[in-house]
């Protein structure tokens, strides 16, 4: 489970940022208790939450950094030795980042036991210019390594104990740009292997551009069709194509098919016997959408990983996008503790109107685009609403920020002006 997500000097992401999925109150109904404290206290983690922010102010940007550590931490090894330096993406809007580091950090339960990780690193354009991976066993601190580049070009690898095992004789492998957590995993050390494999098997990102969505349905069909799904994973996704009311009724599988042919829709007709459509010429955008949902969404409930879905609204209903919302919030849909992070501008999703407001004020953060060109990231919390308050009318009028500073007929204004001067 993802605690918290710190990052700095990433694309919008000038100054540090630290997005928490830990709640403020364990008792809250969606919380899902760990039995793991910090501080005296149990961390309660958040199954959903939602960045809402205008245009352009860096929501993506937040989702593309978790994207970008993993990348990282999959790929230094093999990928980096290519070329000499790191690859990465400072804020480009003042030159002076592009001598400062970038950082990356996640804090995580991993495992039955749910032991707490504290894994990050910094990254320049020559080299990791420092990484470190803190254990909490039993609630209490182990530092199994530290790493920090010194400016004569070499670096100091810290151990202070025997709590990593068989790490020592790990360093010579490390290359100034490889991550130590990659050359373990690497390596086959089996203490390093459980979070390397975290990174791998999390942050599906699901965004609405047509490629995605046309790569998304082909996952989702060809798992319908593989054998060792079996008739669950079929059900699964009927239940939920039927409860997204888009007349669709079931699906008819025919193997014999081209590979792109195989699923067809069955539709409700007035005749009594659903009717299939074709699936790529037939189908509306919105039953394409929702389709292509379903694949990664089954797939990280099945992980207990954590999806990433950009601008959930732009494709889909509220009411659908609520749903989402609450599938992920439900203990029972969701055994394995997966998350989801998704990006919106769907206010209805904060209101207690058509939807019933899914969302609690700890699972709603803002992004603002400062006046430089930086994102500012703060929880909905730091603005200040009340338990009594309407969310949804409060964040419209602007009261938390997150939303364009354009005022009522702005933009005709502007337009009329152009071409009155055009005239």
């Amino acid at each position: 489970m993802l605690l918290r997500f710190r990052v700095a000097n990433y694309r919008s992401l000038r100054d540090e940022h630290e997005l928490s999925f830990v709640a403020s109150d364990v008792d809250d109904e969606i919380v899902r208790h760990t039995g793991v404290e910090s501080g005296g206290k149990e961390i309660g983690v958040i199954p959903a939450v939602g960045i809402f922010g205008a245009n352009a102010s860096g929501k993506s940007n937040l989702l593309s950094a978790l994207v970008a550590m993993r990348a990282a931490v999959r790929d230094s090894v093999a990928d980096w030795a290519r070329d000499e330096g790191v690859p990465r993406d400072p804020f480009a809007l003042d030159p002076a980042c592009r001598r400062e580091n970038t950082l990356f950090e996640v804090d995580l339960l991993l495992g039955q036991t749910k032991v707490r990780y504290t894994y990050g690193f910094e990254l320049s354009d020559e080299r990791v210019e420092a990484e470190w991976l803190h254990a909490y066993p039993g609630g209490h601190k182990q530092v199994w390594f530290d790493r920090e580049a010194d400016r004569a070009g070499g670096e100091e690898f810290r151990f202070p104990n025997e709590n990593l095992r068989g790490a020592k004789k790990l360093v010579e492998l490390a290359r100034p740009n490889a991550l130590f957590l990659t050359v373990g995993a690497s390596f086959n050390n089996k203490q390093l292997r459980p979070l390397h494999r975290w990174f791998t098997n999390n942050f599906w990102v699901v965004a609405s551009d047509d490629a995605g969505v046309a790569q998304r349905s082909d996952y989702t069909r060809e798992r319908l069709v593989d054998p060792k799904r079996g008739d669950d994973y079929r059900k699964r996704v009927e239940s939920l194509l039927r409860v997204a009311d888009l007349g669709i009724v079931g699906l008819d599988i025919d193997e014999a098919l081209p590979n792109d042919q195989q699923v067809k829709l069955l539709h409700r007709t007035g005749r009594g016997k659903p009717l299939p459509l074709d699936f790529r010429t037939q189908e509306s955008l919105g039953t394409h959408a929702w389709f292509a949902f379903l694949g990664p969404v089954l797939e990280m409930l099945e992980r207990g990983s954590v999806l990433l879905a950009d601008e959930l609204d732009s494709s889909l209903h509220p009411v659908l996008a609520a749903e989402v919302v609450r599938l992920f919030q439900d203990p029972d849909a969701n055994p394995n503790g997966a998350q989801l992070l998704f990006t919106t501008h769907d206010a209805t999703l904060l209101g207690k109107g058509v939807v019933g407001r899914p969302l609690s004020r700890d699972q709603v953060w803002i992004t603002t685009k400062r006046g430089t060109g930086e994102t500012e990231l703060y929880p909905l919390t730091d603005a200040g609403p009340r338990t009594t308050d309407n969310l949804e009318l409060g964040y419209l009028r602007g009261r938390y920020g997150g939303v364009p500073r354009v005022t009522a007929g702005e933009l005709a204004r502007e337009v009329t002006e152009l071409v009155s001067g055009g005239v």
